[in-house]
């Protein structure tokens, strides 16, 4: 049969649904499409080479004869997408026109028209989409619903054209009353004013410090105003804090020292944390990673390992005591407070002495603080704070539930708080974000089920990303074949390289590695790039918006309860997402290599939103092996971490793998079950490597982010997400359908839900104690190349832990500390106030900045300039404060809005002087989870600023 036969069945006839020849289509095929003909010979020719070159390459082996056709058929589907893709791209490229209406031949997906039998759209009467691609990339949709209204009528296509598509519908902006927008803004004022006062107070005894250096009150002193420009960002040469306004700076030199480190200076004290030497990290080979004990560790006594146990003093400490001649402990202050540049060696001159400057006109903060007072004696003021009742909807006032919108993620005695709001992101209405705000200004997750009914079911298959993202040379080669990206290996959280699509396949199909059968669990930080992702995802990017819920807080453009949107034009903002994350993981915990994100806390407000998930499974002889090398590196924990000999090290992990095989037994026996595994069955992993317990087979997700349940029953994820997730937990596994599409009630069963991410997230109050215990026991986890943990500078934002369960009890039982622990099923969102403590399998967020949490942004912020400066979390990128009053500054003329003609003193004045460049010219935030952990990473220092000096 030639193809121009086969072409004829396969076209058909408009409105109907069925093939059948049209003499047009006949007419159009043979005039216009002849050279398809001769592409589809070319690919097919080098297809065939391609196979039988790697023919003569592979020798079959017994486990690559197992997946041979498993083999060839990916080939033969990766070659397909080519081809599509290629055909797709040659039609725009010829700048061929795209027939419509009964003129058009091909299918819409594959832009092809040798695949058989197509279906037309009856809505638009234009599209048509062939049965393979049909089947391939919309399992989710009938024939008839093609037939009914197609995915490009559904705004949800996921072909190559539609997915960059040029002038994508934005999401839909909430429409916001006058008088919700009048009450969100006395709200930020009331919450922000308190701020403000004590930024005033602050600056006022600073400057009171110079009226006295200049033998003048404080009234009289005048300040010189700094000259910067709007998108240019001061920061603290020593603690590289952003500034805000008050700083000293040197007139030789332009070195700039902001507030604070000015009041540990005269303290006496380092001023913006001590300096530490950097933590070198031995790299023993892959033996050791999988468990062999070496000679040197064998002969190691357990009496000398208390020598190795971290202090509970910082790393810090130790390596400025140790060197007299340390620059930093010679740079002090002057007798009369004043203070001197500090001298070469650590960036100054030490010729002159600092001097007092603004970058506000000096009036600026005392006028707005005065209108900001006069707003809040309002009537209207008074009456928008108090409307709300200060009882929870959520329980009876005898503390009972009284709803099903909440979750018991904790079991804390004598807590009020074991109970989180969680409820449906069909269900919620205008009264429940004071609901919201109820739990919110407390300081507690929330978690929005079923986000994605919002959105039109656009997929988020990473194969679906990877086509739109697919790049050509100018030669025609795809260049994306070929394409290298950096993931972090979670097995030694060293950078691998590796080819984007491999990637994808081991995604969709698991990856182990060689001889050791050990699953090679991978990850991949924000892919696709911020720049590429608006670029070259805007439908992506608008799906994700789309389901955000509480959009007052979370829209990145419009919401008003979003501090950072607004931040005026011109002036630099930090990257806050929405970013993506890719994620490969495992049900049952491995002990070393798990895919999690170890213990940290974000410095602003995040939403992460589960958006798909895949299966992977494993047969009996890998299970066996990955059951054999559990024994071997517990037995190396318990020699190496614990001081137990070698042969009770031996004994005790045999004992436990026994265990650990009967369970692995089991689950496999029955079929792979969907019955998650008891975490009380397993044996308790003092090691705290890498994860929480899960059961048996792999999964993937897709999440998406804009930074555990109380069941116990824990399964492994792997994960893709936009800008946090855990371990996985379902009591049944069930298929997860990958269509994306929205699901009737009926079909939205609970086999569908299942599979996601479990979080541990820590109270705020909590967090002195949760370091206490990390310092005590901080010999007990292991980090890069799998070495113990020696150097802690700070045991959260280090981010070299991860509480296992075993370290979860003896955290409860020691400090009577518990977590919430709770379940992120597909179509979760969960938000995660600043300030809190969280470890997961997965990190992803898109960042907020809400009103309730600015005291909590500016604490860490304070904690983070006390990390030593090469520490990952040690720049401040957020920058809080310009964030919170240019937010302040902005309700307070919208409440207060100055007569017409009045000068607006709020502005920064323009000045004569010679310019000077401060800082960079772009603050990217990045909060440092999923960050590859190896610290001689270049890119993750903070980068020195360029300054023209006078």
């Amino acid at each position: 049969m030639g193809l121009s036969d086969y072409d004829l069945m396969g076209v058909a006839v408009p409105g109907t649904g069925v093939g059948g020849p049209h003499p047009e289509a006949l007419k159009e095929r043979m005039l216009c499409n002849l050279w398809e003909v001769y592409t589809l010979a070319q690919r097919n020719r080098k297809f065939n080479e391609l196979l039988n070159d790697e023919a003569i390459m592979m020798k079959p082996s017994k486990e690559s004869k197992k997946r041979g056709a498993g083999k060839k058929q990916e080939e033969e589907e990766n070659n397909t997408i080519s081809i599509e893709d290629e055909m797709c791209d040659a039609n725009n490229k010829k700048g061929k026109k795209m027939l419509t209406g009964e003129n058009a031949l091909m299918c819409h997906q594959c832009q092809r028209n040798d695949k058989g039998r197509v279906i037309w759209c009856k809505s638009c009467n234009n599209k048509r989409f062939c049965e393979p691609c049909m089947k391939r990339w919309y399992p989710g949709l009938s024939e008839v619903d093609f037939a009914a209204k197609c995915p490009y009528c559904r705004k949800n296509c996921n072909c190559k054209a539609c997915l960059r598509m040029i002038g994508v519908e934005k999401p839909p902006e909430k429409k916001i009353s006058e008088e919700n927008q009048r009450r969100y803004a006395f709200r930020i004022v009331d919450l922000l004013l308190p701020w403000l006062k004590e930024l005033q107070q602050e600056q006022m005894k600073e400057k009171e410090l110079e009226g006295r250096l200049q033998g003048v009150s404080m009234d009289e002193v005048k300040l010189e105003q700094a000259d910067c420009d709007m998108d240019e960002r001061v920061y603290c040469d020593r603690c590289k804090t952003s500034i805000v306004d008050f700083h000293r700076s040197c007139k030789a030199c332009s070195y700039d020292l902001c507030l604070a480190c000015c009041w540990e200076l005269r303290k006496g004290e380092i001023p913006g944390g001590e300096e530490a030497k950097s933590v070198q990290w031995e790299e023993r080979g892959q033996k050791y990673v999988f468990g062999n004990i070496s000679k040197d560790e064998k002969k190691r006594v357990s009496s000398k390992r208390h020598m190795e146990t971290p202090s509970t003093e910082t790393c810090n400490d130790m390596a400025v005591a140790g060197d007299p001649n340390n620059p930093l402990l010679l740079w002090k202050a002057n007798s009369d407070g004043s203070i001197p540049c500090p001298p070469k060696e650590i960036g100054g001159c030490g010729a002159s002495s600092l001097v007092l400057r603004c970058l506000l006109p000096e009036i600026m903060l005392s006028e707005l603080e005065h209108r900001a007072n006069k707003v809040i004696k309002r009537e209207a003021f008074d009456k928008a704070i108090n409307e709300t009742s200060d009882q929870c909807p959520c329980f009876y006032h005898t503390s009972k539930i009284r709803t099903n919108a909440t979750r018991e993620a904790a079991n804390r005695k004598g807590s009020s708080d074991n109970y989180l709001y969680c409820p449906d992101a069909n269900n919620i209405q205008e009264d429940d974000l004071s609901h919201f705000q109820m739990h919110w200004s407390k300081g507690e997750p929330v978690i929005v089920s079923d986000a994605l009914r919002l959105t039109s079911g656009l997929s988020w298959e990473p194969l679906v990303m990877w086509r739109a993202l697919r790049e050509k040379k100018t030669n025609g080669d795809v260049e994306d074949e070929h394409f290298a990206v950096k993931a972090v290996d979670c097995l030694d959280w060293n950078e691998v390289e590796i080819n984007i699509h491999m990637f994808f396949m081991g995604y969709m199909r698991g990856r182990r590695h060689p001889m050791t059968f050990w699953p090679e669990m991978l990850k991949l930080k924000d892919w696709p790039p911020s720049s590429m992702f608006d670029q070259r995802l805007p439908r992506h990017g608008a799906e994700f918006i789309t389901a955000l819920p509480f959009p007052e807080y979370t829209d990145p453009r419009y919401g008003p309860l979003n501090l950072a949107v607004r931040l005026p034009a011109g002036v630099l903002k930090p990257d806050l997402g929405p970013k993506t994350y890719i994620a490969y993981g495992c049900y049952e915990e491995l002990g070393r290599g798990d895919s999690v994100t170890k213990l940290h806390c974000d410095m602003s407000d995040a939403v992460n939103i589960l958006m798909h998930t895949a299966e992977v499974s494993y047969d009996t002889e890998q299970l066996d092996k990955i059951a054999k090398i559990k024994m071997k590196m517990r037995e190396q924990d318990l020699h190496e971490l614990f001081g137990v000999s070698e042969s009770g090290a031996k004994g005790k992990a045999d004992d436990e793998a026994s265990k650990i095989s009967c369970n692995m037994e089991n689950k496999h026996t029955s079929n792979q079950s969907t019955k998650g595994l008891d975490i009380n069955a397993l044996p308790p992993d003092d090691s705290g490597s890498d994860i929480g317990d899960k059961p048996s087979f792999c999964q993937s997700e897709v999440e998406s982010e804009l930074t555990q349940c109380s069941k116990h029953n824990h399964e492994v994820n792997s994960s893709v997400k936009m800008h946090a997730g855990a371990h996985c937990t379902s009591d049944n596994q069930g298929y997860i359908d990958r269509s994306g599409f929205k699901r009737k009630d009926s079909d939205c069963s609970d086999q569908q839900k299942t599979g996601g991410a479990l979080w541990d997230i820590f109270r705020r109050e909590d967090s002195e104690k949760l370091q206490d215990y990390l310092r005590k026991h901080a010999s007990e986890f292991r980090h890069i190349h799998c070495n113990p943990v020696k150097n802690v500078s700070h045991p959260i934002h280090d981010q070299t832990f991860y509480l296992t369960v075993e370290h979860k009890r003896k955290l409860k039982e020691e400090h009577g500390v518990e977590p919430w622990t709770f379940e992120q099923k597909l179509g979760d969102a969960v938000f995660i106030p600043a300030g809190c403590p969280h470890q997961s399998c997965i990190k992803v967020a898109l960042d907020f900045v809400s009103p309730e949490n600015v005291g909590e942004c500016v604490k860490l912020t304070g904690e983070f300039r006390r990390l030593p400066s090469d520490h990952r979390a040690k720049e401040d990128k957020l920058e809080i404060k310009k964030i919170a009053l240019n937010a302040l500054k902005e309700v307070v003329n919208f409440l207060d809005p100055l007569p017409k003609g009045s000068k607006n003193r709020d502005e920064v004045v323009e000045v004569t002087k010679p310019k000077r460049k401060y800082g960079n010219r772009r603050g990217d935030l990045k909060s440092g989870e999923d960050q590859p952990i190896d610290e001689s990473i270049e890119e993750r220092k903070p980068k020195k600023r360029g300054r023209s000096k006078r």
